[in-house]
């Protein structure tokens, strides 16, 4: 592929992000005409999946292709110098001739400093903060006036505005919808400077009065339990009196919370129609890439989890994933394969002109968009490790496996706990058949499948 015939790529990463935070993901209420346009006018992916649903990790999967337990970031601990040698993209990018950049939230490690890979890099510390914040750029750390979405919206189109003569990559990562917590060294928060979801003033008002249902699972705690044993100590240290500052200050399961997570969605949606905007003025949207999703999941109280995002079931896995690029992918395409978060580095090198290398786990989404990937994937792993960010998280690391008709949690650390839902009958993951002796064959299938997929990954 000549340089002449290089798309521009650019990757939309929203922080946080629920399968349905926007208009064309099924949200009941949020407008998000920008978004939903890549949509419409692209490919939307009804079946995309986080393989890491937790901040760092899984924007190191984005970015390397690989799996957390290849390429090291395990978690939201301070990992500056292994951040700095990981298999990015970007790097084969730039040696492909493109023009780089990363705008925004990078997370993984605390400092700002530029990672390599990146012609542009505009960052920030660790979570940064929503209003007046400190960015790394042209150089230094500079001391900025202003609501950080759109910062950073200004600073992505002022990059796709220049001239230049080479195709440019652009990876934009906000720090929406995320509330604005500060993160110490080793992972935790520090809620002395907790202030929760932060809006402009201009959308402060928005949606008020506008209701989000709950989903059929959100139910009774002792439920819960009843299915998810695992889950007994979680919830009594979740109920403590000191969880309560973090998960009150959140307004955690409450139509408050949901409402202002929109809210700050406007700003998002905003700063992508701008880029649309650019990208027509310069006669290029139709020669560029766009490709839009959350890097994890959420709980808006499902299985009784609320302020939470690291856990393998759907809400915390699925993920927004949308496509505009009138030359690969037609209006109105819905793919409903199963796709995963380590397939946008394949895929943007594919396109760039290049080859994935042998590292990468991921697959390239050209073959699934030109209807040529007759053998796609039927099963991923998702794995979560144990961290110290909570005290009620700790020891529930597992290893799960998901195929198009159910999924199996392994809790690593627990005995005789284990999840097992059939997907097609059970949906909303209720009903925890394990011990079912109908589902016995698939258990033990499952099982194999599932240490197999370990083993793979780690590169065993």
């Amino acid at each position: 592929m000549t340089a002449k015939k290089q798309p521009n790529l650019i990757v939309l990463l929203v922080d946080d992000l629920r399968f349905d935070e926007t208009g064309a993901s099924g949200h009941p209420y949020m407008k998000t005409p920008n978004i939903d346009r890549i949509a419409h006018e692209g490919a939307r992916f009804a079946n995309a999946f986080h393989t890491t649903p937790l901040c760092s990790p899984n924007r190191a999967c984005i970015v390397t292709g690989q799996y957390a337990s290849r390429h090291g970031i395990i978690d939201n601990v301070g990992r500056e110098a292994m951040s700095h040698r990981l298999a990015n993209y970007h790097i084969e990018l730039q040696r492909l001739g493109y023009d780089t950049a990363h705008i925004g939230k990078w997370h993984m490690g605390n400092d700002a400093a530029p990672r390599p890979g990146y012609d542009t890099w505009i960052s920030f510390r660790g979570q940064g903060t929503i209003t007046d914040p400190v960015f790394w750029e042209g150089g230094r750390e500079v001391p900025l006036s202003g609501y950080v979405t759109d910062l950073l919206n200004e600073r992505a189109v002022e990059f796709v505005a220049r001239r230049r003569s080479k195709p440019f990559a652009l990876f934009l990562a906000h720090k929406a919808v995320h509330p604005d917590v500060q993160q110490k060294q080793d992972g935790t928060i520090d809620l002395a400077t907790m202030r929760g979801y932060v809006l402009p003033e201009r959308h402060e008002e928005l949606y008020q009065g506008c209701t989000y249902p709950a989903r059929p699972n959100v139910r009774p705690i002792d439920e819960v339990l009843r299915q998810k044993p695992a889950w007994r100590e979680v919830f009594e240290l979740r109920n403590r009196p000191e969880s309560r500052p973090f998960l009150d200050g959140l307004a955690s399961g409450t139509q408050e919370e949901i409402r202002r997570r929109a809210a700050m969605m406007a700003s998002v949606d905003e700063g992508v129609g701008a880029l649309l905007r650019a990208l027509e003025e310069k006669k290029i949207l139709d020669d560029t890439v766009i490709l839009f999703l959350g890097d994890n999941g959420f709980f808006f109280g499902e299985h009784g989890l609320g302020a939470e995002r690291r856990f393998a079931y759907e809400e915390g896995i699925r993920t927004a994933f949308f496509m505009r690029y009138p030359r690969l992918a037609k209006p109105g395409t819905v793919i409903e394969r199963m796709v995963i978060a380590l397939d946008i580095a394949p895929t943007m090198i594919e396109l760039g002109g290049g080859r994935p290398g042998a590292h990468i786990q991921g697959r390239s989404l050209v073959p699934l968009l030109r209807r040529r990937a007759a053998d796609w994937r039927k099963f991923f792993l998702i794995e979560y490790y144990n961290e110290s960010a909570w005290p009620w998280i700790v020891g529930m690391s597992y290893k799960a496996v998901r195929t198009e008709r159910a999924k199996l949690i392994h809790w690593v650390h627990k005995n005789g706990v284990d999840e097992l839902y059939d997907l097609q009958r059970d949906p909303y993951e209720i009903t925890n058949v394990i011990r079912k002796p109908a589902y016995s064959n698939e258990r033990a299938r499952l099982y194999r499948t599932l240490r197999s997929l370990v083993a793979e990954a780690a590169g065993l």
